[in-house]
């Protein structure tokens, strides 16, 4: 798929990872519409950038995911492609000082990271089987974020990790089930990168968390990632597949 003929949804595109993946895009012509809450940082970007919208999405809810398509597919022209970059980090152990792990905290942090990528996954795929087939016989391409905590989660990661493991397990089985309507399905496992939530544990901290990568010896770029999300969507025979971008870095415990 020609990125410039793209017209992708980002979720939690308004900032770090899919903040940066909706600059990329835009940036290369592609249409992007922003699904996320809280619309401050949203309508910045569709100020700053063209083709952009912005969509205030929570992607857990089945109506209002579906509105959103329909509204991102008015502003586009259409829907091709799907970014799923929306999710939350929480860090407990499963039995602390305080007691046992919430349960309502593990069940929202699965929910919204994994149920809401399925979600849109799924209804955005809907959608995209409609569409006429380009000469490889693609209708859409979904990529979805997993992280390398799927594979070596730490303490304290449970919940996160669960949720991680789940986009990286199922990243395989969608794509099986979309081969018959042309639409691929790829997942991206991102180390450390240099999002808000970092930068806001400061230089120092920054510069530990680094020390374990092995090279480069730095965090990630945001604009990695988003180059990375772009190559999925524009490389037709990348199918069934979850992507480490980490330095090569592995988690310790």
């Amino acid at each position: 798929m020609e990125i410039t003929q793209a017209k992708v949804i980002v979720t939690g595109g308004a900032r770090g990872l899919g903040g940066a993946t909706v600059r990329y895009l835009a940036g290369q012509g592609a249409r992007v519409a922003i699904f996320d809450i809280g619309g401050d940082d949203g309508a910045a970007l569709v100020t700053e950038l063209e083709g952009v919208s912005f969509h205030e999405v929570d992607v857990t809810k089945e109506e209002a995911v579906l509105q959103g398509i329909a509204a991102a597919k008015a502003a586009m022209g259409g829907l091709n492609a799907v970014v799923n970059c929306a999710g939350i980090v929480t860090g407990a152990k499963t039995v602390g000082k305080s007691g046992p792990f919430d349960l309502s905290a593990f069940q929202r942090t699965v929910d919204i990271n994994l149920v809401g990528s399925f979600n849109v996954a799924r209804l955005a795929a809907a959608e995209m089987a409609g569409n006429d087939p380009n000469d490889e016989g693609e209708r859409g391409v979904i990529v979805n974020t997993a992280s390398i905590a799927a594979f070596e989660g730490q303490k304290g990661q449970a919940a996160y990790t669960a949720s991680k493991a789940g986009i990286a397990g199922m990243t395989l089985p969608i794509a099986r089930d979309l081969a018959s309507l042309g639409i691929r399905c790829n997942a991206i496992a991102p180390g450390l990168f240099l999002t808000p939530m970092l930068e806001s544990l400061g230089d120092e901290m920054m510069a530990e968390l680094a020390r374990d990568v092995i090279f480069p010896k730095r965090l990630g770029r945001p604009e990695e990632f988003a180059s990375l999300a772009a190559f999925l969507i524009a490389s037709p025979y990348m199918n069934g597949e979850t992507i480490r971008i980490d330095g090569a870095l592995r988690l310790p415990a």
